[in-house]
């Protein structure tokens, strides 16, 4: 029998919570999801990046491997295009999932026939994990839970894997703040697939741009599948830009490494325990939908989940605007739910 799989929801849905709560969209600290609130400065947009179709050899694949540090890259129209589609270029098989994790994968990988096994955060402990699998779905860190995995970890499942002609495919969607533990420069071996996108890190989710980084035959097939112009050419000109400038991406790293701790900080000082991540703090809390409940009838809009596998429910948290009003809300809210 298979497992129930879990109804896909994300978080920014901000406009439920004007409805469900009646208080204007204005009066919110959105922290609902992991997306930087200090994003790349957008540079100007050329005229001819809107009246031409976009080019695939503009030099957008060759500028993201060479930040990835990844042999080659496919650039697709943000890592959702590759989710849905991918599952379609593997052949059908068991196929690991995190119970507690991006909702997306299961679905897509039961639609395109394959098996969808439900995995606990213990299983991600055992070495043994990719044994039984005929291909293993690993979020690194993972959302939400913050789990972050070494290298040498992933490498000796995708070894397994490979052994078997099976695929080892790791989301890198939240990599870019701690890069050494990426295994992006490992991606060009057989069986081996990492995503990574513009969303997260450089808060650019509205581009909808991402890139998948793999064998060669692998990102032929795929982009065979998605066809022409899938990534916009206004798209495209951001990423080169956003892409290309270490100075800001080293300096976006210091500030969300020191968000991250201040965000970490302030939940424990009123007692909830967080497991951080520089983008986003993972709250497991037994009471986790009250919790979300009373900061809502605060203005501070949270993700909620749901126990999963061996997971206890909990609560997601953003990072906020780096302005003192966001700040104080948040204290603001957090001293008087948990007061109570």
């Amino acid at each position: 029998m298979r497992p129930a799989l879990a109804p896909i929801r994300h978080g920014g849905d901000l406009q439920a919570a004007v409805r469900r709560y009646g208080r204007p969209a204005a009066g919110w600290l959105d922290l609902s999801t992991g997306i930087n609130p200090s994003g790349y400065p957008v540079p100007p947009i050329p005229a001819e990046a809107w009246q031409r179709l976009p080019e695939d050899d503009d030099g957008l694949a060759d500028i993201a491997a060479r930040a990835f540090g990844a042999r080659q890259a496919l650039p697709v129209a943000g890592s959702q295009a590759a989710i849905r589609t991918l599952p379609q270029q593997l052949a059908r098989g068991r196929v690991g999932v995190a119970a507690l994790g991006y909702s997306e994968y299961a679905p897509a990988f039961a639609a395109a026939g394959h098996e969808v096994v439900l995995l606990g955060e213990a299983d991600f402990a055992q070495p043994s994990l990719a044994d039984g699998l005929d291909h293993l779905v690993v979020v690194n860190p993972n959302n939400p839970t913050g789990r972050l995995l070494p290298a040498k970890t992933l490498l000796g499942w995708h070894a397994t894997l490979a052994r078997r002609t099976g695929t080892l495919v790791v989301d890198e969607a939240f990599i870019d703040c701690t890069p050494g533990h990426s295994i992006a420069a490992h991606s060009g071996a057989p069986g081996l697939v990492v995503l990574r996108s513009l969303g997260k890190f450089y808060g650019l989710a509205g581009v909808r741009c991402g890139f998948v980084l793999g064998e060669r035959a692998l990102l032929d097939a795929l982009h065979e599948r998605l066809g022409h112009w899938t990534v916009s050419g206004p798209a495209r000109v951001i990423a080169r830009a956003a892409l290309a400038d270490a100075g800001w991406q080293a300096a976006n790293r210091d500030r969300l490494a020191a968000w991250g701790e201040r965000l970490s900080a302030l939940l424990h000082r009123y007692g909830l325990q967080a497991v951080m991540q520089p983008l986003f703090c993972w709250v497991p809390h037994e009471e986790a939908a009250r919790l979300h409940d009373a900061l809502a009838l605060h203005g501070v809009w949270t993700r909620r989940f749901d126990a999963a596998g061996d997971c206890p429910p909990g609560l997601r948290l953003g990072l906020p605007p780096d302005t003192q009003h966001a700040w104080q809300h948040l204290e603001a809210a957090l001293a008087a739910v948990m007061r109570r």
